[in-house]
């Protein structure tokens, strides 16, 4: 999602602290995706799609769905959902994919724009344990 010249990633509610993410959503019955793709930017972070163009489709093996993803250029003032915990702006080029699910869809819109790919190699969300509290 492109908001005044630079890329917003998300961090959702729970998610571990330095997480960042594209905006996702699911499609409502019968929903155009260009239309589900407005309603999730406006619903998430109260942003107006004024340019939404279809980056590729991609398969989130942990969910077993497939993904379509777009990028998005947008205005407005950012106000964030209650499932989200904050975002982040990073220029194109300082835009860090990993090698699953929306990270693919980054890497392809970064190879578009020939932009050198530099991969986040963390591991999946699933294998990050939470921290026994200290007592």
């Amino acid at each position: 999602m492109e908001h005044e010249g630079e890329i917003l990633l998300a961090r959702g509610q729970g998610w571990p602290e330095g997480w960042f993410a594209l905006v996702t959503g699911y499609l409502e019955a019968r929903e155009d995706p260009k239309a589900g793709v407005a309603r999730e930017v406006k619903e998430e972070l109260d942003l107006e799609v004024v340019e939404a163009n279809i980056i590729g489709n991609y398969i989130f093996e942990r969910k077993n769905e497939v993904m379509l993803c777009y990028h998005v250029v947008t205005r407005g003032t950012v106000k964030l959902s209650p499932e989200l915990a904050e975002y982040r702006r990073y220029k194109p080029a300082d835009l860090r994919p990993w090698r699953r699910a929306t990270g693919l869809a980054v890497a392809d819109w970064m190879r578009s724009r020939s932009l050198d790919i530099v991969w986040d190699e963390r591991p999946p969300l699933a294998a990050v344990q939470p921290q026994p509290a200290k007592t």
